[in-house]
């Protein structure tokens, strides 16, 4: 049954996955694509769409997924089984969080895993990378150079390096998906 299968799956990345959604992005990926829920142009597209409406980005990827699968109860099961884990965990830790920071091996702990999120953080942004500027989505596959998507990120890099040059900050996410969206527009 496909709404156990969502719920299921989402709930095991929610309880493996450290760092929020950006360290859930390669978990979720592995997923969809070994269930052939989502293509890896389509999974591509579910980030860029999670990443450009309100909340957590782990949340909208799994209502997206889920209700792509199985509609509106597809996508409500889906975001049950990835936000329980963190609910849960979130509620123990909040009752004993005083008790648990005072001990060595919790803070060696959590030290340990940081590094991995990371990793896996940057290992989702190569592997999208590949895949958005080279169409590479396999490892079989012969490089594709998709000149427009390189043009889109030379532009927002540029303006976002001159920006901080010139104004002293840097631009919001919410202005270079916006630039970026326009930029979309205009070149496809």
């Amino acid at each position: 049954m496909i709404y156990l299968k969502l719920f299921l799956t989402f709930l095991e990345i929610g309880a493996v996955s450290f760092g929020g959604g950006y360290g859930m992005i390669s978990l979720i990926r592995e997923k969809v694509l070994m269930f052939n829920w989502l293509t890896e142009d389509e999974f591509v597209n579910f980030i860029a769409v999670s990443e450009s409406t309100p909340g957590p980005l782990a949340v909208n990827i799994a209502t997206f997924v889920g209700s792509s699968q199985a509609g509106f109860i597809g996508g409500t099961v889906a975001t049950l089984g990835v936000v329980l884990p963190s609910f849960v965990v979130i509620f123990i830790i909040a009752a004993i969080m005083k008790d648990l920071l005072k001990y060595s091996g919790v803070k060696a702990m959590l030290s340990g895993i940081r590094p991995s999120v990371v990793a896996m953080i940057l290992a989702t942004g190569v592997t999208m990378a590949l895949s958005s500027l080279l169409g590479i989505v396999d490892i079989h596959l012969t490089p594709t150079l998709d000149w427009k998507a390189l043009v889109i990120l030379i532009i927002i890099t540029a303006a976002d390096i001159v920006i901080l040059k010139l104004k002293k900050f840097k631009l919001s996410p919410i202005a270079i998906i916006i630039g970026s969206a326009v930029l979309g527009i205009i070149f496809y």
